[in-house]
């Protein structure tokens, strides 16, 4: 047997087809055998694999077992001279295989090789020739100096840009998307490391070629397409927290005893993370960025209007008179949900201005030192809820509101949950107007095996599990949920799954009668969208909440917890009741547990999100003696997410206070 082709698959089962059909073609003239090892797909990999391609030996697995371990299943009962490991989302060449194998005949001592790779639109994946991580490149590489000098020798090591990419050289690591290596050494060295779940395990390996004596080589001869992270589109994995935890693990088995390497590995996560973070919240900043801007030359134009000059206030009233009645409407807007799901309204931006420039009245009102700037305050309340609202109320007559009935041609970039008739006839009403306000990108199903297939004109983009990947990567601002395509239930913890995405939800109804919380109607023609909305997933509520989380647990850890910490100790008190209570307290202070929220003792699942935090009271709590069944606690627990207050949270607090009274 001349070589063995290994594949492992998870959810990319039109990338599959097209590497096996690419793949016979570039084995013609060998004898081969081809291993699918599938990891637990639900897009019909493995049914497309029998059908189709009758040859190959597919093994499918029950669960994701991992990219090392899934590798390995098929390792094991290879037989080829040579074993090519290749990601299912590529696309070879006719003359890859015999350009890599004649390369291994002509150099002895390559154990492994892998070719050029490309990106579908030509440029070269970095990842096909790189350096393995030391402390110096993974600095360079966590703090952006490799992007920022690629032709540097000093700088560049990790990924090598500072090589000419069409010349052959030994290098320390290739990417595990194409890897090719003689069997002998498999056989010297073992196969991969299963402590690597995915990402990692291929920079091991080569780690362990070069120290068995075989080199590494980048054959750029021949060249593979690559459509990187298909696979990690398909799922839920965070690819990037997965990838910094393989390098940790990478620096924990071959450079033992090196904590300053570790940091940079630990700085990396959180740098990226810090990033991706900062990008997400980047649209509602610049909105709040513009408002806070607004009342800043509102207040220049107040300063001019009372002395026909800028800058003649008193020195130390700089800057802080611009600073702090930005930041107080600023902050009213966003505790009104002006930054998040009313970001056009005019109403609660009317309000929240003037509610906002009440307090800063009052305010100035009290603060002697600050009375000069009562005139000019006034001013930039009368400016402010002139323009604060009204650059809003510009986009709303341009089409870009929230429920706008104006047409516009440049719709907002939507997606319909749900693929089935009730999704298609909401597909079709929205195309029967011309710029009807929504712009479909496309469906998203409830599984994944149909991902990539097109209805009507207009693809599968994919499932539930995926759909904040979607979400991120086609810029989404609306979903909207066809009737019966999820479970309400289902609908809320998407929602909260999503809530930092800044995205409309709505639905389309089988009653109109049929409304989730507190919502807002958009007709377009027959079809009602509602907005789904639910009070817990409010800033206002979340920042109201978390104060009195805070305030409350500061209060009873300085007056009670002193006292019943004493007589713990001094009569060796069971944690129950009051003791159980304040032993609670600090996780509250931290913002682990709220006061009110959700019960996690026993069988009680804690994957429902949309329901905030466990609390140590909350609605099943005040149930407890009457033995609810799963059903009746997911009402609960849906009423709670839809009809949170602070008003609701003290009702909670008092009727547990009550129970526990008469115990």
């Amino acid at each position: 047997m001349d070589i063995s082709v290994i594949i492992v698959n998870y959810n990319v089962r039109e990338f599959l087809s097209n590497a096996l059909t690419s793949l016979y073609t570039s084995l013609e003239g060998f004898q081969s055998e081809i291993f699918v090892v599938d990891n637990a797909s639900d897009d019909g990999s493995v049914e497309m694999v029998s059908k189709n391609f009758p040859h190959v030996r597919l093994i499918a697995n029950k669960t994701n077992v991992g990219f090392a371990k899934a590798n390995n299943q098929a390792l094991v009962q290879s037989k080829g001279k040579y074993i090519l490991l290749i990601n299912p989302d590529t696309l070879v060449q006719e003359n890859t295989v015999r350009e890599l194998i004649k390369f291994f005949e002509t150099h002895d001592n390559a154990g492994m090789t892998g070719c050029k790779i490309l990106n579908p639109d030509g440029t070269l994946q970095l990842a096909c020739r790189r350096s393995f991580p030391t402390p110096w490149t993974a600095f360079t590489k966590t703090f952006g100096l490799s992007a920022l000098f690629p032709t540097s020798k000093l700088f560049a090591r990790y990924n090598l840009t500072y090589l000419d990419p069409d010349q052959a050289y030994e290098v320390d690591a290739i990417s595990g998307s194409f890897m090719m290596v003689k069997r002998e050494v498999v056989e010297k060295i073992g196969g991969l490391d299963e402590t690597f779940f995915m990402y990692g395990e291929d920079l091991d390996w080569c780690y362990r070629v070069q120290h068995s004596g075989w080199k590494v080589y980048y054959v750029p001869t021949t060249s593979i397409i690559h459509y990187k992270g298909e696979s990690t589109k398909r799922s839920d994995i965070d690819e990037l927290k997965v990838f910094y935890n393989a390098m940790r693990l990478f620096v924990r088995k071959h450079h033992t005893g090196s904590p300053f390497f570790e940091w940079f590995i630990y700085s990396g996560i959180y740098m990226r993370k810090f990033i991706a973070d900062i990008a997400r919240f980047a649209r509602p900043l610049s909105v709040a960025a513009l408002d806070m801007l607004i009342v800043v030359a509102t207040l220049l134009v107040g300063e001019y209007v009372r002395k026909s000059d800028l800058f003649t206030l008193p020195q130390y009233a700089y800057p802080w008179v611009f600073i702090f009645p930005a930041l107080i409407v600023s902050t009213a807007l966003l505790l009104n949900g002006v930054y998040a799901e009313h970001k056009l309204s005019i109403s609660r931006s009317f309000a929240s201005v003037f509610s906002a420039f009440v307090v800063i009245a009052a305010i100035v009102a009290f603060e002697k030192d600050f009375a000069f700037s009562r005139m000019i305050m006034l001013i930039s309340a009368g400016l402010s809820l002139i323009t604060i609202p009204g650059w809003r109320l510009a986009l709303r007559l341009m089409g870009f509101g929230e429920n706008s009935s104006r047409a516009t041609l440049f719709g907002r970039r939507t997606l319909i949950v749900g693929i089935e008739q009730p999704g298609q006839d909401v597909l079709k009403k929205l195309r029967a107007r011309a710029g009807g306000g929504y712009s479909v990108v496309g469906f998203i199903d409830i599984t994944r095996k149909r991902i990539g297939e097109r209805i009507a004109n207009t693809e599968i983009l994919g499932s539930i599990e995926t759909m904040g990947k979607v979400i991120e990567e086609y810029r989404i601002s609306d979903v909207i949920f066809s009737s019966n395509a999820v479970s309400y239930s289902s609908i809320l913890n998407i929602i909260a799954n999503n809530k930092n995405r800044f995205v409309n939800f709505r639905l389309v109804p089988n009653n109109i009668e049929v409304i989730i919380g507190k919502a807002s109607i958009d007709q377009l023609d027959d079809i009602p969208f509602i907005d789904i909305d639910y009070n817990i997933g409010k800033i206002g509520n979340r920042v109201i909440k978390r104060v009195f989380d805070i305030a409350a647990s500061l209060c009873f850890l300085i007056c009670i917890a002193p006292f019943v910490y004493f007589t713990r100790i001094l009569f060796r008190l069971q944690p129950k009741g009051i003791v159980r209570t304040t032993l609670q307290m600090p996780s509250v202070l931290m913002g682990r547990v709220s006061i009110v929220g959700y019960y996690t003792n026993g069988a009680i699942p804690q994957k429902n999100i949309y329901h905030g935090k466990p609390g140590i009271t909350g609605l099943i709590h005040i149930q407890a003696n009457k033995n609810l069944t799963q059903d009746e606690i997911e009402q609960f627990d849906l009423y709670y997410a839809k009809n949170q207050s602070f008003m609701l949270d003290l009702e909670i607090i008092v009727k547990s206070l009550q129970q526990w009274m008469q115990r």
